[in-house]
């Protein structure tokens, strides 16, 4: 027991503030490192011993996961979110540190799934489709703005075809109205090739994943949505049950109840009173949901 050690680190741009915990939770180290590869490496391989790290999820946590996965013995990337005890006391990367360390030793922390590199390309793929996508609906949003500040119908999308351009840019009289309209669809074309470009190779790789054929033939679940829902799920075998999977897709339905156990002569019973719903769990993967709601909406139009 004495060899097993516990390291929790707090990561910053350019240092890593490190605390080492023995298997008893006395603190035996604390150090200041560079965040890079062969530095981290450094400071792991000093250390003797069972290994167990963590640090928080962030921008870097997969590539400190990548990192450290093959030289220690456990690494817990944690969610923030859930570290109550870190927002109690005094703040300072020491003191954050050795607060990780504690709560790792005790199995506090909520880990954040890092997965395997099976799905890594398609993860990046569909998040450069989504940002894509939300570039391109920026910018015809503000074209549409555009025109209704002034009055001018412009449902549909219409607006936004190339050979339909010259005749919208005739309603705006003002000269610096126009001159906007003309950037935002000289910002709107490349947007819309790159987009294209994105969804074929997103789709693309997806098809490369086994379980594609399976979930194409799920109504309401197109290449694309097919897609993202294989960069989020990663293997749904990481799931213990299937509870868990809604409750990550966000499709778990929160309960709250209160002095569920009532005195009556002498016993114990439990109250017959039925829980009160409070709507769907608010702490979810938001592809996965979009994912899931679009398909319901689509197979419920469609009868199927």
């Amino acid at each position: 027991m004495e060899t097993l050690k516990y390291v929790g680190m707090d990561v910053h741009k350019e240092t890593i503030v490190s605390a080492v915990l023995n298997a008893r939770g006395k603190l035996v180290m604390q150090s200041v490192i560079e965040t890079k590869a062969q530095a981290v490496r450094d400071f792991i391989q000093g250390l003797r011993g069972t290994i167990h790290v963590t640090c928080e999820e962030g921008t870097p946590a997969a590539w400190r996961y990548d990192l450290l996965r093959p030289v220690v013995a456990k690494v817990v990337v944690c969610d923030p979110r859930k570290n109550a005890l870190l927002l109690a006391g005094n703040k300072g990367d020491r003191v954050d540190a050795h607060k990780l360390a504690q709560l790792l030793r005790a199995e506090l922390l909520t880990p954040v799934y890092h997965g395997t590199h099976g799905t890594r390309t398609l993860k990046e793929l569909a998040r450069s489709y989504t940002a894509l996508l939300e570039d391109c609906t920026r910018v015809m949003n503000r074209l549409k703005a555009l025109y209704r500040a002034r009055a001018i119908p412009c449902t549909g999308e219409g607006v936004y075809q190339k050979e339909e351009r010259t005749r919208w840019l005739r309603k705006l009289t003002e000269p610096g109205a126009r001159h906007r309209a003309e950037w935002l669809y000289e910002e709107l074309a490349p947007l819309v090739a790159l987009r294209d470009t994105a969804r074929e190779a997103m789709v693309a790789e997806s098809r490369k994943h086994p379980a594609h054929p399976l979930r194409q033939s799920i109504a309401g679940l197109g290449p694309v949505r097919v897609a993202h829902l294989i960069a989020a799920l990663d293997r749904p075998h990481r799931f213990r049950t299937k509870r868990q999977l809604w409750a990550y897709s966000g499709l778990a339905v929160t309960t709250k109840s209160s002095a569920d156990y009532r005195m009556r002569n002498g016993e114990l019973p439990k109250a017959r009173r039925a829980r009160a719903t409070r709507g769907l769990n608010p702490n979810y993967n938001r592809t996965l949901k979009h994912v899931f709601k679009d398909a319901a909406l689509l197979a419920s139009a469609r009868g199927r």
